[in-house]
């Protein structure tokens, strides 16, 4: 055999490693580019669908589905797009996804928690019927 052998995937072996990096990192391809992409705006358009057609009867229950689909959509940018899995680089890609759903749970449940209490104390109750012959 020559100094230059061709490895299965058509490298030579000699010239390998000038250009790519040897960790078996899965980059992605064009179809799960594009599935990421195809799902990220499902889970865009069915929240926006929802709030725009004056969401459901319990406002609290638009605002936890409207949540559920963002957090579901941060999922799918990092699987898809940040090519998180369990698999590569010896679990520490699963330990950064963790991390991840983690602070995205404190952001979302802090700014919830401000923006309630703003709402309750900042607000002034509002006597409604005075305000009836402003407008029209």
């Amino acid at each position: 055999m020559s100094q230059h052998s061709i490895q299965p995937h058509g490298h030579h072996a000699a010239g390998h490693d000038a250009g790519h990096d040897n960790t078996n990192h899965d980059h992605g391809s064009y179809r799960s580019y594009l599935t990421g992409f195809v799902l990220a705006a499902i889970l865009t358009a069915i929240p926006f669908a929802i709030v725009m057609s004056g969401g459901f009867e319990n406002r609290v229950l638009t605002a936890i589905v409207v949540v559920g689909f963002a957090v579901v959509q941060v999922l799918v940018h990092m699987v898809y797009f940040l090519h998180m899995n369990s698999r590569s680089d010896e679990g520490w890609t699963m330990l950064s996804m963790i991390f991840t759903i983690i602070v995205v749970v404190i952001m979302i449940s802090g700014s919830l928690w401000v923006m309630y209490n703003l709402n309750t104390n900042m607000m002034p109750q509002m006597d409604h019927e005075s305000f009836q012959g402003f407008g029209s």
